[in-house]
């Protein structure tokens, strides 16, 4: 499985920057595997819970449109 999101990985995964997080998000608005963003477990932790902070300050959707 190639791995798509080697590149551009930020260091520190924020909440607020919602247009970053969106990348790690698949069309359904479930998180992506790190087997397919390349994040180590430690980064992934990271993102899942500024998804779900991002989710639950309205700042992203639960599930995604239509």
């Amino acid at each position: 499985m190639a791995r798509r999101f080697k590149k551009d990985i930020p260091a520190y995964f924020d909440y607020k920057d919602v247009k970053t997080l969106q990348r790690f998000v698949n069309i359904y608005g479930q998180i992506e595997p790190s087997a397919k963003t390349g994040l180590n477990s430690r980064q992934q932790r990271q993102l899942a819970v500024a998804i779900k902070r991002a989710r639950h300050l309205a700042l992203m959707p639960f599930v995604a449109q239509g």
